[in-house]
């Protein structure tokens, strides 16, 4: 399950290795990772992807729900190796735990809109 806590390692180049959690606004390209993240989740959105909001425990709005789950560190790590990466660029990501249903789903439409 994604959730606060969430550690990522993005090993894009094998000399950097970059941390993603959520909730974390501590990574020096955060403001452009949120743009590039907001622009590809209205293409996977378009392409046909729902957001799966039942994986939010929080008691919020759909709203916020479907905020929440945007900023996943599984979508922020993954935004930020497609950005800085050549297209077509192989992106391993390492986590320390399960992904939730959402963000598999949302990386499976990532994955047939950025090749």
């Amino acid at each position: 399950m994604c959730g606060q806590g969430t550690r990522f390692k993005l090993d894009f180049d094998k000399q950097k290795l970059h941390l993603f959690l959520v909730g974390d606004n501590s990574h020096p390209k955060i403001k452009e990772i949120h743009d590039f993240l907001e622009k590809l989740s209205i293409k996977i959105k378009e392409a046909g992807y729902v957001p799966k909001t039942d994986f939010v425990l929080h008691d919020v709005e759909e709203e916020q729900k479907e905020h929440n789950l945007t900023y996943h560190s599984d979508k922020l790590a993954i935004a930020f190796g497609i950005m800085s990466t050549p297209p077509g660029t192989l992106i391993k990501v390492c986590k320390n735990l399960r992904t939730c249903g959402d963000c598999h789903s949302a990386i499976k439409f990532i994955s047939n809109i950025e090749k």
